[in-house]
C-alpha cells in the first residue's frame, strides 16, 4: 500500500507547472473532494492525498492507503481532459473500507487556477 507521499510521486505531473511550488498547490483541494460517508470520513490528511493522487497519478493507477482512523482509501483516476476554458479535469473512483464497510463513488474534480482541485459532480 502506497502512503501520501509515494501517491504524490507516482506518474507525472498534469498541466503547467513545476517543482515543489506544484506539488504543493496541487495537493490542496477545496471542500470535500469525494462525496458521500467516504468524504466525510476523510481527515486533511486523507483529502491531501487525494489532491496529490489527482495532480501527479496516471491515468488508470490505483493508489491505496491506510489513513489515521484505519480506514482504507483507494482512488482511481479514469480520465483527464482539457475544458473548452483551459482547466484540467479528472474523472475519478474513490473506494473506502470503513469498519467493515465498503463504499465506492465516482466523481469529476476540476483543477483551479490557484493549483486547487474543486469538485464539479
Amino acid at each position: 500500500m502506497l502512503g501520501g507521499a509515494a501517491g504524490a510521486a507516482a506518474g507525472t505531473q498534469i498541466g503547467s507547472g513545476s517543482g515543489n511550488t506544484a506539488a504543493i498547490i496541487g495537493g490542496t483541494i477545496v471542500g470535500f473532494l469525494v462525496g458521500g460517508s467516504i468524504g466525510r470520513a476523510m481527515d486533511d490528511l486523507d483529502q491531501n492525498c487525494v489532491g496529490q493522487i489527482l495532480e501527479h497519478a496516471p491515468d488508470g493507477s490505483d493508489i491505496t492507503w491506510v489513513g489515521a482512523d484505519q480506514a482504507r482509501y483507494q482512488v482511481e483516476p479514469r480520465r483527464t481532459y482539457q475544458e473548452s476554458g483551459g482547466a484540467y479535469c479528472r474523472e475519478y473512483t474513490a473506494t473506502a473500507a470503513i469498519g467493515g464497510r465498503s463504499q465506492q463513488t465516482y466523481g469529476t474534480a476540476c483543477r483551479q487556477p490557484d493549483g486547487s482541485w474543486q469538485l464539479i459532480n
